[in-house]
Order: C-alpha cells, then sequence, then structure tokens
C-alpha cells in the first residue's frame, strides 16, 4: 500500500490530538528565569539532575538518590509525577547574621519516585533566584524500617573547575582525641579532583569556580533526625559526593551506651536541605539561602538575646589567666571598651569556684558587663581532661547546671570539644540550645562542627568556632604565618552563611610567636567576621598601645547588622565587605597577597556622607586616620597582610 504525505499529515494531527493534549512539564527555574534545574532518570534507571545558568550547565549530570536497610532508590527507579510548580516565600528575622530582615522566594517542585518494589520517595527542589535546595522525604507507611544506608547524592563540576576547600580530619585523632572539629586549613584553589589531605573527604561550605560562576555547596534544616554529612571524591575527578560521618562519630551516654551515628526514623524519614549556592561573587557573598531553608525559631521569649563583644583572657594569656584577679581586670577592661561580655575559660570550676563565679557575675552587672562561662561538652568519647566537664550529658544534668547559672546571673555558656557529626551528636547539640534557651543562656560552641543555620533555630545561640581559629595561631609559627590568606579564604566560606568564632584582633605581641598580620589588618577583622558575640583576643595592654580613634571605633562598633554588600575580593587573596547598621555602613577590607594592593572603591551606595578612614601608618604596628568621601571612586593602597576600616555615619 502506497501512504501518501497526505495520509501521513492525517495520521499525525491524530496522534496529536491524542497526545498533544497533555502538556510537557513545565521547566522547573528561578523566579528571575535565570537558573534551570532538570531532573531525569537516566539510561541506567539511575536518578539525576542537572543545573543551568543563563542557559549555561553548571552543575553537570550528577546523581540523586539514597537507600535504606528496607528500601533502595540508587537504581531502577522512575518518575511516577511532578508536582506543579508553586510559590513559596518566607520573611524572618535574624539577630545574628549578615542581614537583620530577610525575605526568601523560590519556586518549589516535587518528584514523585518509585523503586522497582513500588516503594516511594520524593524529592523535593526549591529554586531562589541564589541558588538550588532539594531535599529527600521518605514517607512511605510500607517502609517499616527507616535506617539510613548511603546517600548518593552528587555535584558534577567542569573539569576545568577550581576549589577551596577544608580537608575533613580523621576521627579520633588530634589533641585528647577530639577531632573532628572542622579546624584545619584550606587547600586554596585547586583543581577538581585534588585529593583531600586527610584522606576522609572536605567539610561544608565548599565553594568552587566554573567559568564565572560561583558555586558553594552546603547543607542546611538538621533537625537531630539526621546525621552531618560532607563531600568526598565521586565516579570521576570532577565529581563530588556526599559522604556520611565516620565510624567513630557518636555520642557516648553517662552509662556507656552509643547514640545512633546515622539517620533513621519509624516515621517520615527527611533529610537535611542539600544547597547550591551560584552566581556571581556578589551574589552568593551577599546571599543567606544557608538560613533560608533553615527551620524558624524556637518559640521561646527572646528578650535575653543581647549579641555583642566579649573581652576573652584566655586566647593570649592561657590557662593561668584564669583567676579571679585576672577575670576582674578583664571586665574593668570589658567596660572600659563599652563592650557586653567577659568569658571565662577552662577550669573555672577549680580556679576560681562557683561562689567567687557569682561574686565576679555581680561586680560585672554593676558595668553592664554579663558574664560567660566555659564547659566541656564531653563523656567518654574524648581524652579532654578540663572541668566542668560530663556536666551536660543529660536533660536532667542540664537543667540542674542551667538554672543555677541562670539564678547566678551568668548569661551564656560555652561548650566545647564535641565529638562528630553522627546523628546523635547533632540531637546532642539541639537538646543543648533548647535547654539553655529554657533557661535564658546564650551559646557558644567551640571543637564543634558547622552550624548549619542553627542561628535561626535556636535564636540563643550566638556563634560556633568550627574554624582553625586565632589560638591555633599562637601554638605555633606554621599556623601564624599563612593566618591572612587562612582568613581571606574563610570569609567565602565557613562564615558565609553561619557565625564564626574565630576570636579575632590582636595589636600587640603573641608570646613565642611573630606575627605576620599587620594592625590594620587585625582591626578590619572586628567588622569582617560575623559572630553574635565577638570574642576579643587582645588584652588590655595590647588595647593601650592603639590610638584613642581606634578604642573609640571599636567602642561604637555595632555587635548586630542589618544588611551587608560585598564590594570586592578573591577566595585566598583580598576581601571588600561593607555592614550597615541603622544609618551608619562599616567598610573593610584586607589584602592578604603577598605584594601590595591598589583598591578603587565605588562607595556612593553609603549616600552622600563624610567618612573615616582607619589603615595602616608607616609602620605595620602603626595607624593611620584620614577623611574620606563617596561622591567619587576612593582608592585605597595596601601593604601585604594589612588592612582597613571606613565607617560613613
Amino acid at each position: 500500500m502506497k501512504i501518501t504525505g497526505t495520509i501521513l499529515l492525517a495520521i499525525g494531527l491524530i496522534f496529536c490530538v491524542v497526545g498533544c493534549s497533555k502538556k510537557a512539564p513545565e521547566a522547573l527555574t528561578s523566579p528571575d528565569k535565570q537558573l534551570t534545574v532538570k531532573v531525569f532518570v537516566t539510561e541506567q534507571n539511575a536518578l539525576a539532575y542537572s543545573v543551568d545558568h543563563a542557559g549555561r550547565t553548571v552543575i553537570l549530570e550528577s546523581p540523586l538518590g539514597l537507600a535504606l536497610t528496607a528500601a533502595d532508590f540508587t537504581q531502577g527507579v522512575k518518575i511516577e509525577n511532578q508536582s506543579p510548580i508553586t510559590q513559596v516565600t518566607d520573611s524572618y528575622q535574624m539577630r545574628v547574621g549578615k542581614k537583620s530582615n530577610i525575605t526568601y522566594s523560590a519556586n518549589e517542585q516535587i518528584f514523585s519516585i518509585a523503586n522497582t518494589q513500588q516503594q516511594k520517595l520524593s524529592v523535593i527542589f526549591r529554586v531562589s533566584n541564589d541558588g538550588i535546595a532539594f531535599r529527600y522525604s521518605v514517607a512511605d507507611s510500607a517502609i517499616a524500617d527507616k535506617q539510613f544506608v548511603k546517600e548518593i547524592t552528587g555535584f558534577t563540576l567542569a573539569a576545568d573547575a577550581k576549589a577551596w576547600l577544608q580537608p575533613m580530619s580523621v576521627a579520633q585523632t588530634g589533641w585528647s582525641n577530639t577531632n573532628p572539629s572542622y579546624e584545619e586549613h584550606y587547600q586554596i584553589e585547586v583543581p577538581v579532583g585534588t585529593e583531600a589531605k586527610l584522606g576522609q573527604g572536605w567539610v561544608f561550605p565548599a565553594l568552587f569556580k566554573t567559568g564565572e560562576q560561583w558555586v558553594v555547596i552546603s547543607e542546611t534544616g538538621i533537625d537531630g533526625s539526621w546525621h552531618g554529612s560532607h563531600l568526598q571524591q565521586g565516579a570521576s575527578a570532577n565529581q563530588y559526593v556526599l559522604a556520611p560521618p565516620q565510624a567513630a562519630e557518636f555520642f557516648i551516654s553517662q552509662s556507656g551506651e552509643k547514640g545512633a551515628l546515622l539517620a533513621n526514623s519509624k516515621n517520615d524519614l527527611v533529610s537535611p536541605w542539600r544547597i547550591i549556592t551560584l552566581g556571581a561573587l556578589t551574589q552568593v557573598m551577599e546571599s543567606t539561602l544557608g538560613t533560608d531553608l533553615a527551620l524558624p525559631a524556637i518559640n521561646v521569649d527572646q528578650s535575653f538575646i543581647k549579641p555583642g563583644h566579649s573581652s576573652w583572657s584566655w586566647a593570649i594569656l592561657k590557662d593561668d589567666s584564669v583567676n579571679y584577679d585576672t577575670q576582674k581586670q578583664f571586665i574593668d577592661y570589658a567596660a572600659d571598651m563599652q563592650w557586653d561580655y567577659i568569658l571565662i575559660d577552662v577550669e573555672w570550676d577549680k580556679r576560681i569556684g562557683y561562689d567567687k563565679i557569682k561574686e565576679l557575675v555581680d561586680y560585672a552587672a554593676q558595668k553592664n558587663i554579663g558574664v560567660l562561662v566555659w564547659y566541656n561538652s564531653s563523656g567518654a568519647w574524648n581524652e579532654s581532661p578540663y572541668t566542668p566537664k560530663s556536666q551536660l550529658l543529660t536533660h536532667e544534668q542540664r537543667s540542674a547546671e542551667f538554672a543555677r547559672l541562670h539564678e547566678m546571673g551568668v548569661k551564656g555558656v560555652k561548650i566545647d570539644f564535641f565529638g562528630g557529626d553522627g546523628q546523635s551528636f547533632m540531637q546532642y547539640y539541639l537538646d543543648i540550645l533548647q535547654d539553655a534557651a529554657q533557661h535564658q543562656l546564650l551559646v557558644n560552641f567551640h571543637g564543634a562542627t558547622l552550624p548549619r543555620g542553627w542561628q535561626r533555630t535556636y535564636p540563643n545561640l550566638m556563634t560556633m568556632e568550627s574554624i582553625k581559629g586565632f589560638e591555633f595561631t599562637t601554638f605555633t609559627q606554621a599556623d601564624q604565618d599563612p593566618v591572612a590568606q587562612h582568613v581571606a579564604t574563610a570569609l567565602f566560606t565557613r562564615n558565609l552563611f553561619d557565625p564564626m568564632d574565630f576570636t579575632p584582633m590582636v595589636f600587640g605581641d603573641i608570646p613565642n610567636i611573630k606575627r605576620v598580620t599587620e594592625n590594620s589588618f587585625e582591626l578590619a577583622e572586628s567588622v569582617l567576621m560575623i559572630s553574635g558575640i565577638q570574642h576579643f583576643a587582645e588584652i588590655p595592654e595590647g588595647m593601650a598601645t592603639a590610638p584613642d580613634y581606634v578604642k573609640h571605633f571599636l567602642r561604637e562598633l555595632p555587635g548586630e547588622w542589618d544588611d551587608v554588600k560585598f564590594i570586592d575580593g578573591y577566595p585566598g587573596k583580598f576581601a571588600v565587605i561593607a555592614r550597615k547598621a541603622g544609618d551608619a555602613w562599616y567598610i573593610a577590607g584586607i589584602n592578604a597577597e603577598k605584594e601590595s594592593k591598589s583598591l578603587t572603591l565605588d562607595l556612593s551606595f553609603a549616600g552622600d556622607k563624610k567618612g573615616v578612614l582607619i589603615t595602616s601608618g608607616d609602620t605595620e604596628r602603626s595607624f593611620l586616620q584620614s577623611e574620606i568621601d563617596n561622591k567619587s571612586p576612593q582608592t585605597i593602597n595596601l601593604r601585604s597582610n594589612a588592612g582597613f576600616v571606613i565607617l560613613f555615619k
């Protein structure tokens, strides 16, 4: 039979009437249409996704899926359904962070996945103008045992991409077996595929540059039911996949019982959000995606929450400074600097005692200074000797100890030496935050994991260390020498979304160490670094060497920020960031390169105001103050390891 063109056309029209009436799924894009996510099943029947920015693929085909003891969604899957695209909006306030009033807008789509056993998995995607977020949800009641086995989520970048990554340390290593604590030096601008120095992958946030796009990968929204993840090498050099905690990263109870390492649930099992912030460096640096996807704030009286600045003797003077007389001196020092707190560190229970601490609290209160005290979180999971120790392991212990502190007038606690990212440790952190909030105590975690947006959910969380901070630069010259580059990397990574207790700023000497940064660099850190309570490392003797205008700047420095503007920078090399408080703009910059740098800055965003510039004088330890305006671009010259601050008010 001869089929004519007319007959073929008629057949095609019939098929179109039957099949074309069903619309193809709408593409999932960001509100501004610049980002597009594609979710699909590969030829190998595995789930995958990719991400385009302005028509260019930035995240190449990358795997999705997880396996439970009773269900495998890593292979043999199909997309059964995808929901209509809906708009998600949110607005919230932050006391700790780069902005105080934040709005979030994204497009959401849910993909319903089935495996060969017809078990169900949902993958929820959200796309905002600054990035992608997705999470898994297993709500299938037919899967009785929702015990996590593995997750194959991956992130595939271009083969020529560069990376700024902090290696994950080996569990149960380091001083008194206190690793991992997110306290390693970054591998800076290395080719993707570079081996992690310690063989355990890399911690979040992970920063990449692919073409002209910047990409930050992290996670947020951990509610205690899931473990913390990190990255490890994937199937190719340019692919990274999520890795679970190491085998030793679990909580140990008073009775010696081991807590859970991996996520598990008898009910719905919902993962944290996996987030990919991407775009120009300005967009990435001003993004709040790490808190946008965090859980909303708990319902608690927030009248006791007061971000600010603190004096701290231990940073330079160490254990011997933890005595009554020295702490009284540091209360006077904090009062003179018009700061808010004093942190009394290790073994105050033995070296000072509860009764004398109460005397210091009362003395400090007369000067409007709050007292913060240190605790050792650990039970049997490490060998750290410092006290008070093992007093916070249970709800009953915490309730009794926190009630005592509150009755004494103590304002907050610094809690140190945690043991990793296992699910039971994630729950331990959150239990502490919840109990502390009930007793109106602020919290600072050290020797700890990454905050992952917890400062939104628990507004009493002021800061967390999770960085090789200033104290390490006082231990060895090997840690001091790269500190400028380290800081200029942390601003783009560790401190991007979450508060970081680096404990910055020293103008004087560090015993047995040759300091490599100029005093202007140190001063700039006070603005550049975000921390709900900024614990300044400088002691009274060092502060006495600073000119009055520097001390005035530090006395007036806000403890909270309303807005941020990224002006210029490059990870590991230099950074210029502006922070707004009320009508005032504070601008700070550092040069971490080995050569001098000339920066020409457009500061017109601050409005028609006269400003004050503080930068280096003739020597590394001296300052120079001058007036500056913003009617035209301003050029600032910085020596290596130098910095500046500007105030437009």
